[in-house]
C-alpha cells in the first residue's frame, strides 16, 4: 500500500505541476530517496504506456513532466482555441540554432555567421526566455554571452543539450520553415487577385 501511495503522490505532483519536476524536487517533497523516485516515475510510464493513455511521462529539461501524446495535439488545440505550436520565423531558427549549438556565443559571432544585424532578433528571443544573458566575455569591449534557457529545452521537449538534433535535422527543420513561409504567401496572393477580379466584375 505505501508503495502505492507513493507512486500516486509522485504522479499527483506530476500532474499539478505546470513546470518538469526534478528528482530533487521529487525527493525533497516525498521524502523519497532519488533511486526510489526514479524507480516509480518508470513504472509510472510504462504503465501510461500499456494502459493506452492520452498522455506520458516525459524526462525533459531536466526533469520529469506529464504531457498530452502529440496524436491528440490538434483535439488540444481546439480546446484552448489556439495553435497547437508557435512558429517563429527563419530569422528566429537560425540565431536559436547558433546560440544552442555554439553557447556561449556573442551578437558579434551570431552576426558573423548570419551575415545581417541579429540585434532585434536577440531582443525577441529574449523576451519569449528562449535564450538568456550568460555574462560577458573577456575580450575588448566585453562582449555579452548569450546561451538558451530551460525553457527553450522545455519548449523542444529536450532532455538536455546533449539531446538536441543533429545539423542536418535542423537545416530541414529551416527549410520547412521557409516552404510553409512561401507557400502562406503564394496563398495570400491568390486571394488578393481573386478579390480583385469579382469586384471588377460587378
Amino acid at each position: 500500500m505505501t508503495r502505492m501511495r507513493n507512486k500516486a503522490v509522485i504522479e499527483a505532483l506530476l500532474f499539478a505541476s505546470s513546470r518538469p519536476l526534478t528528482l530533487e524536487n521529487l525527493a525533497e517533497i516525498t521524502g523519497l530517496v532519488k533511486p526510489g523516485v526514479r524507480e516509480l516515475l518508470e513504472e509510472l510510464g510504462q504503465e501510461y504506456e500499456i494502459q493506452g493513455r492520452g498522455f506520458c511521462l516525459t524526462e525533459v529539461a531536466g526533469g520529469y513532466q506529464l504531457r498530452t501524446l502529440p496524436a491528440y495535439s490538434e483535439e488540444v488545440a481546439r480546446l484552448f482555441q489556439v495553435k497547437s505550436r508557435r512558429r517563429f520565423t527563419r530569422s528566429s531558427l537560425e540565431t536559436l540554432s547558433i546560440i544552442a549549438y555554439r553557447q556561449p556565443v556573442t551578437r558579434a559571432e551570431i552576426e558573423h555567421i548570419r551575415g545581417v544585424d541579429s540585434g532585434g532578433v536577440l531582443k525577441t528571443l529574449l523576451t519569449q526566455a528562449m535564450i538568456r544573458i550568460l555574462g560577458r566575455k573577456e575580450a575588448p569591449g566585453r562582449p555579452i554571452l548569450y546561451g538558451t534557457t530551460r525553457e527553450f529545452l522545455e519548449y523542444f521537449g529536450l532532455r538536455d543539450l546533449e539531446s538536441l538534433p543533429t545539423l542536418e535535422e535542423v537545416t530541414e527543420l529551416l527549410e520547412g520553415e521557409e516552404q510553409d513561409a512561401e507557400t502562406r504567401r503564394h496563398g495570400d496572393a491568390e486571394g488578393d487577385t481573386g478579390t480583385r477580379g469579382r469586384g471588377d466584375a460587378e
